[in-house]
């Protein structure tokens, strides 16, 4: 199970003042790391990362340390493949996208799936990751899971049938364990 959170947007620097409910406990951490789930601020949902930037995650499990960072990289959408996006999706007018995705273990170790990231459109619209993996989609691929270690990292390009007339709002990423999903804004194209 994953993951707490240091930092904001773009920022090395923790919230001070972060709490943290983890089982019927409520824990605060004042110095530079919160542990435990992220909770968001009473008045507001965290706010999105913008490509490039990093999350710092933290593991609330001390049975299983974890700390590592992630970020999404890019987004591109059209590209060609043997495959069709609109058979896979069920409807005409879709084709392909990816996300670039990059997670690396700092401290212990952790299982990371590919399940965790969707895509969110403006109208509250959310497309699951491809099931499919053909041989020409953009390499290198995310894996489906994989177990990081300390000084690790898994980058690769995820695929997703979208529809082509649509471009999302944002690349969601929701483990079990976290309450919000983090959240990077996809660029207008």
């Amino acid at each position: 199970m994953l993951i707490g959170v240091t930092g904001s947007p773009g920022t090395n620097e923790a919230d001070p003042s972060a709490t943290v409910t983890a089982a019927s406990a409520t824990i605060t951490e004042t110095a530079t790391a919160t542990v435990g789930v992220e909770e968001p601020t009473a008045s507001s949902s965290p706010e999105p990362f913008a490509f490039g930037d990093t999350w710092k995650l933290k593991n609330i499990d001390p049975a299983k340390p974890f700390e590592g960072t992630l970020t999404v990289v890019g987004y591109k959408q059209g590209f060609t493949s043997v495959g069709k996006a609109s058979e896979e999706a069920g409807a005409p007018g879709y084709v392909w996208a990816y996300a670039d995705l990059k997670l690396c273990a700092v401290k212990g170790s952790h299982i990371e799936s590919s399940f965790n990231w969707t895509l969110y459109y403006s109208d509250g619209s959310r497309i699951e990751r491809s099931g499919s993996t053909y041989g020409d989609f953009p390499k290198p691929e995310y894996p489906v899971e994989v177990t990081l270690t300390s000084g690790k990292c898994a980058r690769g390009k995820l695929a997703f049938a979208v529809p082509g007339d649509k471009r999302p709002e944002s690349v969601l990423y929701k483990p079990e364990g976290l309450d919000e999903p983090r959240e990077w804004t996809v660029p207008k194209a």
